[in-house]
């Protein structure tokens, strides 16, 4: 897989941070630190969260907050500046990618869970969405009982898909489902009509329909699961942790997430919905 690289410093972002006094970094920190580079994963096809942008560099969301994250690393480390690397990892990939050190954090579309926190770390909650059903003009499919007899795609290797099995088990819905191997698979069998329905996180689900028109698809508003997003670190890196809990506290507390918010969601929201706001303001850790 290629690289994107950028070359952060401690001014790109207009909030100033204070400069931690250790002597000596551990784990992540240290590595930068030796090295002068950060490797940051995403996804390259989970916009507005995180996709590849088309002019060599990463966007998104949660992009966004991992650039913030690397500027506080910058000035914790006593740096002028650092390379950060942007690496693509799949839905496959990516928890292997943070566990052999080939990324530093994962900038995507990731819902926190125990049994994965038993492989990785994860930051504070940046997100919280749910999942929810796409499907093409005219569609009366609205609901998980609507889906009797339909074809279903959703990406593998991720909750979504069996967090709906489960609803649909439990519903006792006979559905197709399809698994796919990422977002823009299922919504070209969408757009080809092969498939009836597009199943996966509504904010992801959002993304697609600003990408590609909203005049082509019908969202549904109900969500069938609850779905807490954070960014996955090296697990056990207590430092690391602290360098991004910080930083999106900081960010979260100064208002500059609804800024970020604003350059992603505004042309489908006008601002966050109130458990979003709620989860904001719950994290905006004092210093």
């Amino acid at each position: 897989m290629s690289l994107h690289k950028l070359v952060l410093t401690g001014a790109l972002l207009c909030l100033p941070f204070a400069t931690t006094a250790a002597t000596e970094w551990t784990q992540t920190l240290k590595r930068i630190n030796e090295t002068g580079e950060m490797n940051l994963g995403f996804r390259q096809d989970q916009g507005p969260m995180s996709f590849d942008s088309g002019d060599g560099l990463a966007a998104g969301y949660s992009v966004d907050l991992c650039k913030y994250i690397a500027s506080m690393v910058v000035e914790t480390l006593g740096k002028t500046t650092i390379q950060v690397n942007f690496v693509p990892v799949t839905a496959a990939s990516r928890f292997e990618a943070i566990q052999s050190g080939k990324i530093d954090i994962l900038c995507g579309v990731t819902t926190k869970t125990l049994s994965r926190a038993k492989v990785v770390g994860f930051t504070q909650t940046t997100f919280v969405t749910g999942g929810s059903l796409l499907t093409r003009t005219g569609s009366t499919i609205d609901k998980i009982s609507d889906l009797a007899g339909k074809r279903v795609a959703v990406v593998e290797n991720t909750t979504t898909i069996k967090v709906l099995e489960k609803a649909l088990a439990k519903r006792e819905v006979a559905a197709e489902v399809i698994p796919v191997t990422s977002t823009s698979q299922g919504m070209n069998l969408l757009d080809s009509g092969e498939i009836d329905v597009m199943a996966a996180d509504q904010i992801v689900l959002i993304g697609q329909i600003i990408g590609r028109g909203r005049e082509h698809y019908e969202l549904s508003r109900l969500l069938y699961s609850m779905e807490p997003f954070a960014l996955a670190i090296p697990r056990g890196d207590a430092d690391f942790q602290l360098v991004a809990d910080s930083a999106l506290s900081r960010l979260y507390r100064s208002g500059e997430i609804l800024k970020v918010f604003d350059v992603w969601f505004g042309l489908f929201d006008e601002e966050p919905p109130p458990m979003l706001k709620a989860l904001y303001q719950l994290h905006a850790l004092q210093p």
